[in-house]
């Protein structure tokens, strides 16, 4: 590949919203959604695909949406960035953000980066270890992920490790681990996850299955439903003896902005 086949990339959505899920809940950002993903989740709720065009968003919730012709450039991500005022940061998310660590390498942004990854891609990690200054790294579970192996479930568990510890936490940046849980949730999957990567982690988020609404009862495509409360605040009490671990839902999907 050329240098000029990292100027442009595949992108889905642009618009401006509020963080909804983890330490950062609520802040003001730019979400700028990659296409393409290199897994596939149980519970995944986005649609990551690239139809052609970007749906861009100018005018914050405003649900108009215009359609720019993909691939979208880097003068171009960052001129349809300009208008959105006030922002926390700029959240790259998919998808599997990763999956384009050239294009962002070349953005020029004065607003601070906040991937939010899959963390299964170390060598594309290796790429922006100096370029983000958030980490929202998911641990997707192997039990979470469609017809997976078990050389690939080892494989998959090395590299989110490996993920983890090259976009550790630091003086500059702030690294920190959202895991999904359901009623298939176990313990000891989740205990044995966190311990590897508890030297890399500002704190944990347990994140329960959110359906849309505030219908708990609500079956979720996979036909999985939430966890207890008992089981969530069971698995919390485990965790807060190695780690600061929190349970926060996603909360965007209770209040209905993208």
């Amino acid at each position: 590949m050329t240098a000029s086949d990292f100027t442009s990339a595949p992108i889905r959505e642009v618009f401006c919203s509020v963080q909804g899920e983890g330490p950062y809940v609520g802040v003001r950002q730019a979400f700028v959604r990659f296409s393409g993903c290199n897994l596939n989740c149980n519970y995944c709720d986005t649609d990551f695909a690239n139809p052609g065009t970007c749906d861009y968003e100018q005018v914050e919730g405003s649900g108009s949406f215009e359609k720019i012709k993909n691939p979208v450039s880097v003068g171009q991500l960052e001129a349809m960035l300009h208008p959105f005022k006030k922002l926390h940061s700029v959240s790259l998310t998919g998808g599997e953000p990763l999956l384009h660590a050239d294009f962002i390498e070349t953005l020029n942004l004065a607003l601070p980066l906040y991937l939010e990854s899959n963390m299964t891609l170390p060598e594309q990690a290796r790429k922006l270890t100096e370029k983000v200054t958030y980490v929202s790294g998911d641990f997707k579970l192997p039990a979470s992920l469609r017809d997976i192996g078990s050389e690939a479930r080892d494989a998959h568990m090395e590299n989110t490790v490996e993920c983890f510890r090259l976009l550790r936490k630091n003086h500059s940046r702030d690294c920190f681990c959202k895991i999904v849980v359901d009623n298939s949730t176990e313990l000891e999957t989740v205990t044995s996850a966190v311990e590897a990567i508890v030297p890399y982690v500002s704190c944990v988020i347990l994140q329960p299955e959110t359906p849309i609404g505030r219908d708990v009862t609500n079956l979720r495509p996979s036909g999985s439903i939430q966890a207890s409360v008992q089981s969530i605040m069971q698995l919390q009490k485990s965790l807060l003896e190695i780690i600061d671990t929190r349970v926060i839902p996603q909360t965007h999907r209770m209040w209905g902005c993208l």
